[in-house]
């Protein structure tokens, strides 16, 4: 086995680890947008907001009009005002259950998981194209002239507006390919792009998620064997960005994640 092989090994069973872990994507229960006001959160049935697992009272979330959160414990524990973040939705936890507030678009939703669900430990291997050194390309990081802003839409028809400000150019059989990085960081800038496996049904038809490595000023390493399924494969609780036009590749990337079993 091969250096690379080794590597691609280990980031696999890391990859399933992040999934299954009790922040990852596989135990959530539920996701509830939030309006100006207070709603009870809980299982009990007489609950504005009513779960499938947790304490009958976990308490209730105030939202005022300017959109920030208080969260009152039904414990009678000091109330939490959250820092909302899109990028770090503010987590909390009531028994087994972590909470979380997200934010797109200036309008939250209570995101709720169960670290007790049995969901993480039935997930098998996730299954994959064999693993192909030549998916591994060393692309130019092009800087756009001028930011581009584009409204990208999702899984769950919430549209967002990104900024791209650089694209990735790489060559495959002779033929030159752009890929823009719509999400991320400058350090491991984000794609979300869908290829002709998708149209067959190979992978998950949405899209596939790949992030950049080992980047430079002018350089960047796209390697496709880590194209993963996006975590509205897994979910019905998730909200995930759909490619640009630009990044819907016409050519077949037999490399990274099949289709989740079930999707």
């Amino acid at each position: 086995m091969s250096d690379l092989e080794a590597e691609h090994k280990a980031w696999k069973l890391h990859r399933r680890e992040a999934l299954a872990a009790p922040d990852g994507w596989l135990n959530i229960i539920g996701r509830y947008p939030l309006e100006e006001g207070n709603v009870s959160v809980g299982r009990a049935e007489d609950n504005d907001i009513v779960l499938s697992a947790g304490p009958d009272r976990v308490g209730r979330l105030v939202q005022d009009e300017e959109g920030q959160v208080i969260f009152e414990p039904a414990d009678g524990s000091e109330p939490l005002r959250l820092a909302l973040s899109k990028s770090q939705p503010p987590r909390f936890t009531s028994g087994h259950l972590l909470l979380e507030v997200m934010t797109i678009n200036g309008a939250n939703a209570l995101r709720v998981r169960d670290t007790q669900s049995v969901a993480p430990a039935a997930l098998g291997a996730l299954r994959s194209f064999p693993f192909d050194p030549s998916w591994r390309l060393s692309a130019d990081w092009v800087r756009l002239d001028q930011a581009h802003r584009l409204e990208i839409d999702t899984s769950r028809s919430i549209r967002t507006e990104v900024e791209a400000t650089h694209k990735a150019v790489f060559t495959r059989d002779g033929q030159r390919f752009e890929l823009l990085a719509t999400h991320g960081s400058a350090e491991r800038p984000q794609f979300v792009f869908r290829d002709e496996t998708a149209r067959t049904g190979e992978t998950y038809a949405a899209a596939r998620f790949l992030f950049g490595e080992n980047v430079t000023e002018t350089s960047i390493v796209l390697d496709f064997n880590r194209a993963v399924s996006p975590p509205c494969a897994f979910t019905d609780f998730a909200v995930c960005p759909l490619p640009p036009r630009e990044n819907i590749l016409p050519i077949r990337i037999e490399a990274g994640e099949l289709k989740p079993d079930g999707h």
